[in-house]
């Protein structure tokens, strides 16, 4: 009895191995499969095609230039200072009021400086009266030369005095050298100047100089009288001039040659000290290859863009081979059409037959829009106004992704979708729309 007990245990933890085995199995084997079966699925599946934008690759005119970064000075400009010590009486302008040449400006206290003239002025007269004295006594006889000459000095000596002292006058005044704007006052009423005392900046706003760098390379493109375009940033300069100024040294430590352009500025847009961007406008170029900037991709190894092409025959084999089986369809409606009775009306036997043509259309129409990209290596050139120069890999017709490529990659197929034009801003877009 106890040794049926006995192998009746062992059967049972045998049994119990064995469930649990083919259990664990199981389990282990449906994950095996599972994972196999996704990792087969994904390896099978082909990736959806991405949408991209595109534009054809053609010769264009180009507007070569060479672009450089510039600060705007007045042809005009000076900081106003006094001549002299004294106390400010009066400011005779205001914070960016235009003045006329020779207007004053400052008046500073000149109560002593006026006083010494007039009494100068009566010592003068009385000189002059001396003077006319002398050489009446002389023609008469009875004055020696001597007494003339003394009050021919005398007089000539407080002529010159009342000229000194009238110049240290108009020194207490400060008046406009040229016309122009003028800026903040720098003293008040009240205030004591000395000598050198910066009061004012007059600035001429109408005509703009820009004093520019260039590579010594670019020197021979540059000529007196060359166009300049200026703006202060993007693609837009508005504001047109012409080089007035080319320095005949190149400054050995930078290997830069120094440039100075002048621009009409009627409206005021232009304030001295202000950065700006300049372009010097070269002789146009005909038949130049050229991309949008956003076409160019830069890498490690080099500059790139994606060219759209058709897929290869090959690949929309598996789609042309189902036509031949849709071709005996037409004889066998066409059979079962004679067939039928003649009160049987022939257009709904016809039916089917245009419902496969229909459905059979779109397939042959998406093969031939089926594109794929191919990476090309290019050799970029110059810049100009959103686009880039294309020196090397490009050819004159391909179809070239301008904007999309973010995760694109070689013999990917991709939707071309114009509707969107990288190459100009959302507003100018949706006001064409």
């Amino acid at each position: 009895m106890l040794m049926r007990m006995r192998i009746l245990r062992i059967f049972i933890i045998i049994l119990v191995l064995v469930v649990l085995f083919v259990v664990v199995g199981g389990i282990v084997g449906f994950n095996f499969l599972r994972d196999n079966g996704i990792k087969q699925y994904f390896a099978s599946m082909k990736p959806p095609a991405a949408t991209v934008s595109t534009t054809i690759a053609k010769p264009s005119t180009w507007t070569p230039g060479i672009e450089a970064i510039g600060t705007v000075k007045a042809v005009r400009g000076v900081d106003l200072t006094v001549e002299t010590t004294g106390i400010v009486k009066s400011i005779l302008f205001h914070a960016n009021q235009k003045v006329a040449d020779n207007a004053v400006l400052l008046q500073l206290d000149d109560a002593v400086e006026r006083a010494d003239l007039d009494a100068q002025k009566a010592q003068a007269a009385l000189d002059q009266t001396s003077l006319a004295r002398a050489i009446e006594l002389t023609k008469r006889g009875v004055g020696s030369d001597s007494t003339l000459d003394t009050a021919r000095a005398a007089a000539s000596a407080s002529a010159s005095q009342v000229t000194k002292l009238q110049a240290v006058l108009d020194q207490k005044q400060l008046t406009a050298p040229f016309g122009g704007t003028v800026g903040i006052p720098k003293i008040d009423i009240g205030q004591y100047l000395a000598p050198g005392t910066a009061v004012v900046t007059l600035q001429d706003l109408d005509t703009m100089r820009v004093d520019f760098s260039v590579p010594e390379q670019q020197l021979p493109l540059l000529k007196i009288g060359q166009t300049v375009r200026l703006g202060f940033g993007g693609e837009d300069r508005p504001f047109a001039g012409a080089i007035r100024g080319i320095d005949p040294k190149i400054d050995s430590s930078s290997r830069l040659v120094n440039i100075r352009a002048e621009v009409a500025n009627p409206d005021g847009k232009l304030t001295p000290g202000q950065f700006v961007q300049v372009r010097v406008e070269l002789p146009e170029e005909q038949n130049v290859l050229t991309l949008p900037q956003t076409a160019l991709t830069t890498s490690l190894y080099g500059d790139y863009i994606f060219v759209v092409q058709p897929a290869k025959p090959a690949e929309a084999a598996p789609a042309a081979a189902a036509k031949p089986e849709e071709k005996p369809a037409a004889p066998a409606a066409d059979k079962s059409t004679e067939a039928k009775p003649a009160d049987t009306k022939p257009a709904d036997a016809m039916k089917p037959a245009d419902k496969a043509a229909d459905s059979a259309k779109p397939a042959t129409e998406g093969e031939k829009r089926a594109l794929v990209l191919s990476q090309v290596f290019v050799k970029p050139g110059r810049n100009n106004a959103g686009m880039v120069e294309i020196v090397q890999g490009l050819k004159a017709g391909d179809e070239v992704v301008t904007a999309g490529q973010n995760r694109l990659f070689n013999g990917m197929s991709v939707v071309v979708d114009n509707t969107v034009d990288p190459t100009k801003s959302a507003n100018k877009q949706a006001d064409q729309q």
